[in-house]
């Protein structure tokens, strides 16, 4: 990534994935930030299977897929979600 970092978060703060996501390719499809902790998730949308979740850094989230920058700023408690890789991304209050 070019450019000054966009989050508030610092990109070593640990954030959840799947391992579809940085193991499978698969895309990401849906993103959390949770009201409660302000923890963000970044799934597939599909049904999550507790054996697939990681722990990864916001940075390395960010290089695996660039267009998270573009979610920099989703408030807590609010998440997106997409159609697939080249949709732009769609914002909801939770």
């Amino acid at each position: 990534m070019s450019g000054a970092w966009p989050f508030i978060d610092p990109p070593n703060l640990a954030v959840i994935t799947v391992a579809q996501v940085l193991r499978d390719a698969q895309p990401i499809l849906y993103v959390a930030h949770d009201e409660d902790d302000h923890g963000w998730q970044f799934l597939t949308g599909e049904v999550v299977d507790v054996g697939d979740a990681m722990v990864v850094g916001l940075g390395e989230m960010v290089e695996h897929d660039p267009s998270l920058t573009e979610l920099a700023d989703l408030q807590p408690g609010w998440h997106a979600t997409r159609a697939d890789r080249m949709s732009a991304w769609v914002r909801t209050l939770r």
